[in-house]
């Protein structure tokens, strides 16, 4: 990314942009942090709404928690969550975030209340499909930890914009938006600016651009593009 101090500044001017057009998000819809942590791993490659339709499969099936899920057949689940695509994959997936939830602290997220965020999060990155972007996003948003999320939205806007060049490491821009954004209630700061980024791409930031009437339609950080 660019230099440490211009970098965060833009991030921090990014944040405010984005946060005076489109404002709190609500990100992310779940009844509970189960249901987002099954989000996290269904909503890999997949529409948002072809997720909602998998996790109300599993709804109707009474099967939306992690011992009703392993109590599944294989291709009982892989038939349930088939709207989010990949589903022989992501049953797999969603198979051994669970065992791996019953096993480390019996299904009841409160235990992990004592566990450092380093260590929770070398943990879920030890969990067979759980990736850096999945593991944050049950950090973030089913466990409130203060990790920003990055995904292909946030490079797609930096690199547009002249902030990084899109293809850091995962890791270096995470850390980059969390030293940019630290603070007492940061955890807020980085849910409300990922989905903020998410809609920002949905509506303005595609694959081919529509700027007319992006927020960010006329920032050019200094030392950008």
């Amino acid at each position: 990314m660019r230099g440490a101090a211009a970098g965060r500044s833009a991030i921090r001017e990014l944040a405010r942009r984005l946060d005076r057009a489109f404002g709190p998000q609500g990100w992310w819809p779940a009844k509970t942090p189960f249901e987002v942590m099954v989000g996290a791993v269904l909503t890999q490659n997949a529409n948002w709404k072809n997720v909602e339709r998998a996790i109300s499969n599993l709804e109707a099936a009474g099967s939306l928690d992690p011992e009703a899920i392993l109590a599944l057949s294989p291709g009982r689940l892989a038939r349930l969550v088939r709207p989010a695509g990949y589903f022989r994959v992501k049953s797999r997936r969603l198979r051994e975030l669970c065992r791996w939830l019953l096993e480390r602290c019996g299904g009841r997220l409160e235990e992990f209340g004592r566990v450092p965020t380093p260590d929770l999060r070398e943990e879920l990155l030890s969990v067979h499909g759980v990736g850096p972007e999945t593991a944050d996003s049950i950090l973030l948003y089913a466990l409130g930890r203060p990790v920003f999320v990055v995904d292909a939205y946030t490079r797609r806007v930096l690199s547009r914009h002249g902030v990084a060049r899109g293809d850091e490491p995962y890791d270096e821009i995470r850390a980059e938006f969390e030293r940019a954004l630290a603070g007492p209630g940061c955890e807020r700061r980085f849910n409300e600016l990922h989905a903020q980024l998410v809609e920002l791409g949905k509506r303005f930031c595609r694959p081919t651009p529509s700027c007319r009437g992006c927020p960010l339609e006329t920032w050019r950080p200094a030392s950008g593009r």
